[in-house]
């Protein structure tokens, strides 16, 4: 009995260090706006004022192609604030009307 007390009591001082490491790097890579995303800043590593589609690509929840709205393979300040408005997620997204369509055939060969 006293053995297991003092196991919990060494397992629980010994997360306190791990808990109070995970609490101060949680708001490090929080922008103004309060996300987990990066900001501009930090994505433009060659300090240009744009971003390129290699420096985008550190950004994961980014669609690159749909947030350069001009095309020019870059993303400057007024497309990277300007990123999700025009974008859906893909629950968003409708897919085509398939209902005029003829079904596909039956290119399964039967079995003997």
């Amino acid at each position: 009995m006293k053995t297991s007390r003092s196991l919990i009591a060494l397992t629980v001082a010994s997360l306190i260090p791990l808990g109070a490491a995970v609490a101060a790097d949680y708001g490090k890579d929080k922008d103004k706006s309060g996300t987990m995303q990066p900001s501009f800043d930090k994505l433009d590593t060659n300090r240009d004022g744009k971003i390129s589609q290699a420096e985008a690509s550190a950004d994961t929840n980014l669609v690159f192609s749909s947030a350069d709205v001009n095309g020019d393979g870059y993303l400057d300040k007024s497309e990277w604030k300007n990123r999700d408005k025009g974008s859906t997620s893909p629950a968003q997204q409708s897919l085509p009307d398939r209902s005029s369509e003829p079904a596909p055939a039956d290119t399964e060969t039967p079995r003997q």
